[in-house]
């Protein structure tokens, strides 16, 4: 698996969809009621989330795309608290208020960590008339991707009109269903049902075969592009036209709570189609995705950091000697998933315990370090017409291969000023007795929020000491 971030920041989603309020009460139990078997909350805290397609919408803002949510809800209180969860982190609201109806909310009463009730205020949207399919035409014309996001609450009782407005603008629809009637989905772009939905709608197979012809019935059925099963610990399976089943086995985490996964992986689907991602490169970032939040507890979101992170994690950086160029590359994306950058420079000539030790002490100080290497001129210009003792090739292949040392690159300058400017690492680490305005590229890397930090060598210990010993003898 070799995957790159989306740039997400570079494309947008259309989120439609059933919208509700997930609003918590916390408070201490100290007593039962005097009036019924049951105990005494005193609440003290409260808190509103953005619940359904929402959860959705918010998802998708995270990683970084532009996104809008569309869906019914009241003229209340509940409504105007989603805008402004949502509007605060950059979710372009287009609600269609209405009067008569009330915005769904689920009220959850909490203590000492534990649902104690749960309180549903809602009403059927599908009683009412459906969502405005002219304001929405513009809209879709507007997103690079569509998402319907059905938690079966009546906004898309019938999807068809949304869908044949997308197919006009050329615009893929990304559909998370609800029910036992996938039909109203045909002709959408990709439907992620998981696994017991698909058991619902297409029937339980007796085996992977009967799992595999069913998937493959059922796509040609809706007359679909793709079908996306998500199967828990058995990963995900993809069907798509003209192509062979792709399966995505699943993360090894540690899981805390599924909460809101699914919506994480329609999220990240969206977004990654949107910024120009194949499906099958879409499927693989939303399983990196989707083991992140599962790690969490609570219903949670995504950040493109973290999801680099977990692609380095399955494909770590290549290391050891490397050239400027390739190293500027590998540092984008180990800052890209958060990794703080440690940086030093020597002539390591003959490496000994006194390098070892200063070189473990750098490395500890962040996630990666590099080692840059003066070239053999350098070093005759600094040191003298008879060093270097080793080449330059020799000396980074063999601080390659300590383990705390992960790029080796050569520069040819006196100084690594330039070098440093380039590569601009989070840490600039000097041995011996400097100040800090007397290191080469420190004002660069103080200038951009960097630090530098000088490190005593280890006494008595020194590349010149052992050559004089090695003449004595």
């Amino acid at each position: 698996m070799n995957l790159s971030l989306p740039k997400f920041n570079n494309s947008s989603v259309l989120v439609i969809g059933d919208i509700m309020l997930d609003r918590y009460w916390y408070g201490d139990t100290g007593r039962i009621s005097p009036e019924a078997p049951v105990p005494v909350v005193n609440v003290n805290n409260t808190e509103d989330r953005a619940g359904g397609a929402g959860n959705v919408a918010l998802n998708i803002a995270v990683l970084g795309c532009e996104v809008t949510l569309c869906g019914i809800t009241g003229d209340d209180e509940a409504a105007q608290s989603l805008e402004e969860i949502l509007q605060h982190q950059k979710v372009n609201c287009h609600f269609e208020k209405r009067s008569n109806q009330q915005t769904i909310t689920k009220l959850r009463l909490m203590s000492r960590s534990q649902q104690l009730l749960r309180a549903d205020f809602e009403k059927d949207f599908s009683l009412t008339n459906g969502l405005n399919i002219e304001a929405l035409s513009k809209l879709i014309e507007q997103h690079d991707v569509v998402v319907l996001s059905d938690y079966g609450k009546g906004t898309l009782a019938d999807p068809q009109p949304i869908i044949q407005a997308a197919l006009v603008s050329n615009k893929p629809v990304i559909v998370d269903p609800k029910g036992s009637d996938f039909t109203k989905y045909r002709q959408s772009t990709l439907i992620t049902p998981n696994q017991s939905e698909f058991d619902t709608i297409a029937g339980k197979a007796s085996s992977e075969e009967d799992f595999f012809e069913r998937g493959r019935k059922t796509r040609q059925s809706l007359n679909i592009d793709s079908l996306l099963v998500t199967r828990s610990e058995k990963g995900m399976a993809l069907f798509s036209a003209n192509q062979e089943p792709y399966l995505q086995p699943t993360q090894a985490r540690e899981v805390y709570d599924v909460t809101g996964a699914g919506d994480t992986v329609v999220a990240t689907l969206a977004s990654s189609i949107a910024a120009g991602t194949s499906i099958t490169e879409a499927v693989q970032i939303a399983n990196l995705a989707a083991g992140v939040v599962v790690g969490k507890l609570g219903t949670a979101t995504v950040t493109p950091q973290e999801l680099s992170y977990a692609m380095l994690q399955q494909q770590p950086l290549q290391q050891g000697v490397t050239t400027e160029l390739e190293l500027i590359e590998l540092l984008k994306q180990a800052k890209a998933s958060g990794e703080k950058v440690v940086m030093t420079n020597g002539c390591f000539d003959i490496l000994h315990s006194g390098h070892v030790t200063y070189l473990k002490q750098a490395a500890q100080l962040g996630d990666r370090l590099i080692v840059a290497v003066n070239s053999d001129d350098s070093v005759s210009r600094l040191k003298g017409p008879s060093r270097p003792i080793n080449p330059s090739q020799q000396r980074m292949e063999v601080l390659a291969e300590l383990s705390s040392v992960d790029w080796v690159v050569e520069f040819t300058e006196d100084t690594p000023q330039r070098l440093i400017e380039a590569l601009q690492p989070n840490i600039l680490v000097k041995g011996g007795d400097y100040k800090v305005e007397e290191i080469a590229g420190s004002e660069s890397v103080l200038a951009n929020g960097g630090d530098v930090i000088i490190l005593d060598f280890v006494d008595g210990v020194s590349t010149t000491k052992i050559i004089e010993a090695a003449k004595n003898k």
